[in-house]
């Protein structure tokens, strides 16, 4: 028996494309946000090398490091954010996990930067973990 409609059908094209990547709202602010988060962390990572005298860390703080050495690690985790981030933008696969994975290494790194800048710290770790949020959300149909 045939089934009779009353106008023309059109078939929806349910099937997620991975070759759109704006297609997901949030991710691409995930991506925003890591490109963001990533040169500024390596600015700042480039003035503890450059210029150690910057900074002022308190005393008897639990953390003690050489502010060298914290320098080299925000610049390098900074260019590893970035680079994560254009690669979210460009709709790379892996990028959402190691994305998840340096976001949460950059709010770790930022807590025990905590006594040599805390107010930009304090700031860094809240966009980091935006962008933890927005990635492990997971990608959302739009219009569905």
């Amino acid at each position: 028996m045939a089934s009779a409609s009353n106008g023309p059908s059109v078939a929806r094209d349910t099937t997620p494309s991975s070759h759109h990547p704006f297609r997901y709202g949030w991710t691409t602010f995930a991506a925003v946000l890591m490109i963001f988060g990533g040169a500024m962390a390596a600015f700042e990572g480039i003035a503890a090398i450059a210029k150690g005298s910057v900074f002022v860390a308190t005393r008897n703080y639990v953390f003690q490091f050489s502010l060298t050495g914290w320098g080299w690690i925000h610049l390098l985790l900074g260019i590893f954010i970035v680079l994560a981030g254009v690669a979210l933008l460009t709709g790379v696969a892996w990028a959402r996990a190691v994305g998840i994975v340096l976001a949460g290494m950059s709010a770790l790194a930022n807590f025990l930067w905590l006594p040599f800048y805390p107010f930009w710290s304090i700031v860094l770790i809240a966009i980091n973990v935006v962008i933890l949020w927005a990635l492990c959300a997971g990608p959302q149909e739009e219009g569905a």
